[in-house]
């Protein structure tokens, strides 16, 4: 126990500076006062205030998703995907111009909070919910009174050359969205983990689901549990930390087997029922976009794909593009079992992560404003994007190294 204790400690230090060290660059090359302006509001991460933002909580969730469903049933739905540990639905919503067919259009998945202590990633996802539903039906308006309409749309830009960024979203840019693609929105992927306070806990990492050998920490890390190259756990058991995420009682506990959890085993039949071009799942915190592989630096056979939509996110966000594909030759380590690995390495979905924010429950609503309206531009700009998806599926081939293959495959 002596040693795993200072594992971790090693583990989680190295982790902490890995995650900061792309922030401090930043901070140091820009300016330190963020300021966005959308809808007519000028929002300024550094203003102080005297009352702390609170977040949907599950049945708020629920009761905004009936509500918006009645306002606009031609274009939004939601239905549940599986029933969690503890009895709550897993929902996942549906916007398209024919919400009720399955038309052949590109899939978009956005995911939210696999980990239930993470709060910036479904409060984004049900504001941009609620914002592509209202602007679906709303007239272009010219939101900033210059006489221009749609001139400065959510995507990083001073558009209009007026110091002001984001200030005039475009109705006409969510209605083509709507037209063309099928989103699919799955707000708390982790509902159980969302719900649980107790004592200093506001929300659990992992799911609630007890496990043989738990005294303390619960459950199953979710964002472990995703099945691709769980064998590489037996062949490689220090490069990933074999002992760590099989010990029951650590945060990041992958679980008697892959899918063995509702949740994502939830996520793994919708997934295989329907046709999704690219994948986004938010996470908090760090203020960084990821991409496969996370479990060694071989780069992937969509590299370049990747690269290029990820660095369309980052203008829109100012988030840093994490690559650590960086060395010589291909070598193993990093993290198995995540939602993104699966999603690309199984379907060839161009699958991505987001960190989102500071920390992992910002209480600053200037902050959290911030955030949401951010992502609603980069929601919408992978959506513009899936039309023209179309990667190389993974596969033995994919490498010519043989030696490769043989622990990859």
């Amino acid at each position: 126990m002596a040693f795993l204790f200072i594992y971790n400690l090693w583990y989680y230090m190295k982790k902490i500076i890995i995650k900061l060290l792309p922030i401090l660059i930043l901070l140091c090359l820009s300016s330190t006062n963020i300021s966005i302006s959308a809808d007519n509001h000028q929002i300024n991460t550094n203003q102080e205030y005297d009352f702390v933002y609170d977040y949907y909580n599950y049945s708020e969730m629920t009761d905004l998703l009936v509500q918006t469903k009645e306002k606009y049933p031609n274009i939004m739905n939601f239905s549940s995907i599986g029933i969690s540990y503890e009895g709550r639905d897993i929902w996942v919503v549906k916007i398209s111009d024919n919400v009720e067919l399955n038309e052949d259009e590109p899939g978009v998945l956005l995911i939210g909070s696999l980990h239930g202590d993470e709060k910036p990633p479904f409060e984004s996802l049900i504001y941009f919910i609620k914002h592509i539903c209202e602007y679906s039906v709303k007239e272009n308006t010219d939101d900033d009174n210059d006489g221009l309409i749609n001139e400065d749309p959510i995507d990083g830009v001073d558009n209009d050359n007026d110091d002001k960024i984001d200030e005039d979203p475009s109705e006409e840019r969510v209605k083509n969205i709507i037209d063309n693609t099928e989103i699919f929105i799955i707000p708390m992927a982790n509902p159980d983990g969302v719900e649980y306070i107790s004592g200093q806990y506001n929300g659990w990492r992992k799911n609630r689901n007890p496990k043989t050998g738990q005294k303390n920490i619960i459950g199953v890390d979710l964002n472990r549990n995703f099945g691709f190259k769980w064998i590489l756990y037996n062949i490689f058991p220090f490069k990933y930390r074999n002992f760590w995420t099989s010990y029951p009682d650590s945060w990041n506990y992958r679980g008697e087997e892959p899918f063995s959890e509702i949740e994502s085993t939830s996520i793994r039949n919708f997934i295989e029922s329907e046709d999704i071009k690219v994948s986004l799942s938010y996470h908090s915190y760090g203020e960084i976009i990821m991409y496969p592989w996370t479990h060694t630096s071989q780069k992937t056979p969509d590299e370049n794909l990747f690269i290029k939509i990820a660095d369309g996110m980052s203008k829109i966000n100012g988030y840093y593009v994490y690559n650590g594909r960086s060395t010589f030759l291909p070598w193993p380590g990093g993290t198995i079992g995540t939602s993104e690995n699966w999603l690309y390495g199984i379907h060839g979905i161009l699958s991505y992560t987001m960190e989102l924010c500071k920390s992992k429950a910002p209480t600053n609503p200037d902050v959290i404003l911030d955030c949401c309206i951010k992502h609603v531009g980069v929601n919408l700009y992978i959506c513009e994007q899936a039309p023209a998806i179309n990667t190389k599926k993974y596969g033995i081939k994919s490498f010519t190294n043989p030696l490769l293959r043989s622990y990859l495959n």
